[in-house]
């Protein structure tokens, strides 16, 4: 373990140029807890000068997880050093870029901040030099911040134009003739300490991660803006601007989470392994008595796997970012752990809701319109061949080789079993129940679905460098679903008999947050809607399992959404990265711009076709479910 030296010497700095002009990063540890990283060359750097007597670790902490920044003492006699070292970094930078900008931040006491209410309102005063004042940089700067949100109060900012735009009290770090001759840049960010009690010093984190967040962006724009206009970098959007490398600490999260993960399978562990008994249990009883069912030995305990989930170390990670990824999913690992605690019981509907929310008013009036407008069947022609799940199964193993000639790592297996329902991806492996019957005019859009969405997104996940990205983000099946639902429309198998389908499911689970119970839901989609008592009955019990699973709204409502942000100009690639939910599509952009995530390997093999890129251009253009509706 490195310790940290007693003084910035020449020797040290000489050593940092030389890494830094080589194109590597830097990362030392400075006097009195001092810190400097510099991810890679970038015409900018961050400074936060630690008060000797009124140090501010939350202030720091505003810094950390950006790709440029220094962290150092700020006592007077230990400033020669700071202005030699600030000094080098410059002259180096400006070299490469023509320009160098240095953005200070320190906790601000200003009198402009007491007039501000509530005492947590965010507030922040931008010092410019003058004649940086009224420059595209610090309006940017002061537009992004004013962004910022902390409990619904948005934030105060100030421009004022300064001779001293750096931390109040302290000597300048660059000195003028240099500044001027390399072409260096001040702007000071003096920032309402809302992120804790200022009179006991308490910590406010869960405000302190919101500013941290929100200041990190903030910056990131308005040094883009000065990256453009000043230097000769280039970088095609603000998050380039962010770091790249990454610390370890990052990737034993990701791993340790993705070991929870991998221990249980919740789709798995809440589906009954005797639906046929059942069934014929409940066709005995006339449909009048709800089946009882039975799940097979859950592999872990849900209370020790929590203990073993919350002493993994997220809140150590600075990068803000990756932080809230984490932390998301920790969070919907710990509802699944919870859920299956409370198989079986009443108490499952209640994680349900907050795994997937309640069927909205308007998801339910589409549920509506298409079950009333999509004839239960079509008129009489000729029977439409069904495949048995061998044959099932020999197609998607045909499916799975052509997506093994793009990667060879797509390992997937097809599996024909017993204890499952239908046909469903688990872990990579497409799972095919032994008594599956798929008509032939549905079998392309059924491996689109299953294998070209949830078996590619899995192998397209295992390719990037974060387990989540496989495992399965927050949120993940609405946006995995409604791609896969979508990919059954490119390649012209959503039928209207499959939309009533996926119809029936969003008013089922309706049904169950209102009270009804499994004979009440099965009689509305038998009596009511015109479903055959074994398609009602197999709806009924998606909906029931484990207690009340609603996971089977997110296909209509996933697919509405999808059409929706396509519509709007979205692409549709960057979909099949890996699975996440549409909620963290931005900062997969983020990631993406950092060089962190790559290109997956794998694409569809549907797109190559004709007919569906002819689709997926109508898609683009925009279309609504009622217009899938009118054309099945």
């Amino acid at each position: 373990m490195l310790t940290a030296p007693s003084e910035v010497s020449d020797p040290m700095i000489a050593a940092i140029i030389k890494r830094l002009e080589a194109g590597k990063s830097v990362r030392r540890k400075l006097p009195s807890g001092g810190y400097l990283h510099l991810d890679r060359q970038m015409p900018f750097l961050l400074i936060y000068r630690r008060p000797y007597r009124e140090a501010s670790p939350a202030t720091e902490h505003m810094l950390r997880g950006e790709a440029s920044y220094l962290i150092i003492d700020g006592r007077r006699r230990l400033n020669k050093n700071a202005v030699t070292l600030v000094s080098a970094i410059g002259e180096s930078l400006s070299k490469s870029f023509g320009a160098f900008l240095i953005v200070e931040i320190w906790s601000d006491q200003a009198q402009d901040f007491a007039e501000i209410s509530p005492d947590f309102r965010p507030a922040f005063r931008i010092l410019a030099q003058r004649s940086d004042a009224v420059s595209s940089t610090s309006l940017a700067l002061k537009r992004a911040l004013s962004r910022i949100r902390v409990q619904r109060t948005q934030a105060v900012v100030t421009l004022t134009e300064s001779n001293k735009p750096w931390a109040p009290g302290l000597p300048r770090l660059v000195p003028a003739a240099q500044a001027r001759r390399i072409g260096c840049h001040y702007l000071g960010i003096g920032i309402r300490p809302v992120y804790q009690d200022t009179g006991t010093g308490e910590a406010f984190p869960l405000i302190q991660r919101v500013l941290h967040r929100g200041l990190g962006r903030a910056i990131r724009r308005a040094v883009f803006k000065f990256t453009r206009d000043q230097t000769t970098h280039r970088p095609p959007h603000y998050h380039a601007l962010g770091p790249r490398s990454l610390v370890k600490l990052v990737w034993k999260v990701d791993r340790e989470l993705a070991g929870i993960t991998e221990g249980f399978d919740f789709l798995l562990s809440v589906t009954p392994i005797n639906a046929i008994e059942s069934w014929n249990a409940f066709k005995r009883s006339r449909f009048g008595k709800a089946p009882r069912f039975v799940y097979r030995p859950l592999p872990v305990d849900p209370a020790l796997v929590k203990r073993q989930l919350y002493r993994i170390p997220i809140e150590k990670i600075e990068d803000p970012a990756l932080e809230a990824l984490f932390r998301a999913q920790r969070m919907e690992i710990e509802r699944k752990l919870t859920m299956l605690s409370d198989r079986g019981s009443s108490r499952f509907l209640y994680g349900s809701l907050q795994l997937y929310g309640r069927v909205e008013e308007q998801l339910l009036e589409t549920a509506m319109y298409i079950l009333e407008n999509v004839p239960v069947r079509r008129k009489r022609g000729p029977a439409t061949r069904q495949l048995n799940a061998v044959e099932f199964a020999a197609r998607a193993e045909a499916e799975i080789s052509y997506y093994r000639k793009q990667d060879a790592r797509v390992w997937s297996r097809v599996e024909i079993r017993d204890d499952v329902m239908g046909i469903l991806v688990s872990k990579g492996n497409l799972l095919i129940n032994s008594r599956q019957k798929v008509p032939e005019n549905r079998v392309e859009s059924l491996l689109a679905h299953e294998i070209g969405t949830h078996v590619l997104t899995y192998f397209n996940g295992r390719a990037q460098p974060f387990c989540q990205l496989y495992a399965g983000l927050p949120d993940y099946e609405e946006l995995q679903e409604g791609i896969a639902v979508l990919a059954e429309y490119l390649t012209g198998g959503l039928t209207g008999q499959r939309l009533r389908m996926l119809a029936a499911r969003v008013l089922a689970a309706h049904m169950i947050t209102q009270g009804a119970g499994f004979t009440e839901v099965f009689r509305e989609l038998d009596d009511t809607h015109g479903f055959a008592q074994q398609t009602a009955y197999n709806i009924s019990l998606r909906i029931f399992r484990g207690g009340g699973l609603l996971k089977d709204m997110v296909y209509l409502r996933g697919l509405m959404r999808v059409l929706e942000y396509l519509g709007n100009g979205g692409a549709f690639e960057p979909l099949l990265l890996g699975k996440f939910g549409a909620d963290h599509l931005h900062i997969i952009h983020e990631l993406q711009w950092r060089n962190v995530l790559s290109v997956p390997p794998l694409t569809p093999s549907y797109l190559d076709k004709p007919k569906v890129a002819a689709r997926l251009k109508e898609v683009y253009r925009g279309i609504t479910l009622q217009d899938l509706v009118k054309r099945t």
